[in-house]
């Protein structure tokens, strides 16, 4: 059997080498049609797009992203193919609530102001969770909005209009994952019409999905708000304006703590070994639980705003904290 794997995966080093006969580390670029047409096994990140381009030709069975999210990954053609696709959600749970926290303290200078505030969390999974246990430390009164959790849970914790979020809010961040159809639909769920009803002393935080705010809108609008920026519309070629616009802007690096990679290694292993029957040595994997520390997060915003250009390369060649 034979396994492609991208290369910029952390901690995977030799664990998957007694597993298959070949095992292929590769650049995201060079993961191809041609690259892994013979391959069994694909280990990706979110910047390898699986779809039918992709895959029609190949005899992959198991792909596995070391990423909370699959908008990069066809699941339908997956199913049609009969290709077992996982991802690892929750891996960077902790990472990406360190660089809200770490956002939020660069930009709210003096902490006791802190319990003044009001916080409209948008998507309260693994992330959005977390950064509700983190405003509530520092006492912020918050306004929760995930309309599927509301649906399957019930409860008067709920926020059931985002504008409520918009006009009430005085730091707004988005855990939401990229979807574009549906009830539920990500896409662009920060319009102009919801950066109309927004506070003009607001902070807005997108460490989602780059879609989930409309870009235009934002740069259109003459709105007196910060803005927050980890990802962006078109990676990795992002807008200048955009980046000129932002108070704090970094190169999609959120949720890129050295535990959060650890556990996205582990997760996407574990998977494999249930698939393939097989152990596979996950030693030194395992991560704590305790909240990570406000970290120096204008330092990734001096590394994309020297170099904007180099946006993916900044971000392979990260130093996780």
């Amino acid at each position: 059997m034979k396994c492609v794997v991208d290369k910029y995966i952390p901690f995977i080093g030799h664990r998957l080498d007694n597993i298959f006969d070949e095992v292929l580390y590769l650049e995201p670029a060079q993961i191809t049609q041609s690259t892994i047409d013979d391959a069994d096994v694909l280990l990706i990140r979110t910047r390898t797009w699986c779809n039918e381009q992709l895959l029609c030709n190949s005899r992959v069975k198991f792909i596995g992203t070391a990423t909370i999210g699959t908008d990069h990954i066809d699941l339908n053609y997956c199913i049609e193919r009969g290709i077992y696709a996982c991802n690892a959600p929750g891996c960077n749970a902790r990472g990406v609530a360190q660089y809200v926290e770490s956002a939020i303290c660069a930009k709210v200078n003096v902490l006791s102001t802190k319990d003044n505030l009001t916080i409209g969390i948008v998507g309260v999974g693994h992330v959005g969770s977390l950064v509700e246990q983190m405003a509530k430390r520092y006492g912020m009164q918050t306004l929760l909005y995930d309309p599927p959790r509301q649906r399957a849970e019930g409860g008067t914790q709920w926020i059931s209009d985002l504008t409520d979020i918009a006009q009430q809010a005085d730091i707004i961040t988005f855990h939401t994952p990229l979807t574009k159809e549906g009830t539920d639909s990500t896409w662009h769920i920060a319009d102009k019409q919801f950066f109309d009803l927004c506070r003009p002393n607001a902070l807005i935080i997108n460490a989602a999905r780059g879609g989930v705010i409309n870009e235009k809108a934002l740069l259109d609008g003459q709105y007196g708000f910060d803005v927050v920026i980890d990802t962006w519309e078109g990676e990795p070629y992002i807008n200048r304006a955009m980046l000129e616009r932002a108070s704090i802007a970094t190169p999609h690096i959120a949720g890129y703590s050295e535990e959060g990679k650890r556990n996205a290694t582990r997760m996407i292993l574990e998977q494999l070994a249930a698939f393939l029957k097989c152990e596979i040595d996950l030693s030194g994997l395992q991560t704590s639980s305790e909240p990570l520390p406000v970290y120096d997060i204008m330092a990734d915003d001096a590394l994309l705003r020297n170099n904007p250009q180099a946006f993916e390369q900044i971000r392979q060649n990260y130093k996780l904290r």
